[in-house]
């Protein structure tokens, strides 16, 4: 009869450390970021925004309307040759910087799919142990 007082708070013993370790897992600390991860994130953030690419539409519409009707016509006439080299090297500088934060990201989403699994295979087995103590309920009421 003690012994299965015993696993009865065996059982809940791991149970409760099993809510604790799923509670946790949303406080999770980062080590700190540095100046090239925190710009990288963002970078990221704003330029894949619907309020970056309107706004960067808007641009080169301006862009074009200057150099094509306004005063300044030699500064960059109709092929727009500057503003192809603009558009290439930003182009250039954010492809990588985004891939930057997109690994870092799932840096971290392999470390909570690694907390996941652990917590399943904890619940797993807490099933399993209650499947079992069920089993030995229903042996006991059935004799």
């Amino acid at each position: 009869m003690d012994k299965k007082k015993g696993d009865d708070k065996k059982s809940s013993g791991s149970i409760s450390e099993n809510i604790s370790n799923i509670a946790s897992l949303g406080n999770l600390s980062y080590p700190k970021l540095s100046f090239g991860q925190r710009a990288a994130d963002i970078l990221s953030r704003s330029a894949g925004s619907w309020t970056f690419i309107i706004g960067f539409f808007v641009f080169l519409i301006f862009w074009m309307m200057v150099n094509v009707y306004a005063w300044i016509n030699t500064w960059d006439p109709y092929p727009f040759i500057l503003l192809n080299l603009v558009l290439s090297c930003l182009a250039a500088i954010q492809a990588p910087v985004i891939l930057m934060s997109q690994n870092r990201q799932a840096e971290k989403d392999r470390l909570k799919v690694g907390y996941d699994y652990k917590v399943n295979r904890k619940t797993e087995k807490e099933v399993g142990e209650i499947v079992k103590q069920l089993n030995r309920i229903e042996k006991k009421l059935n004799k």
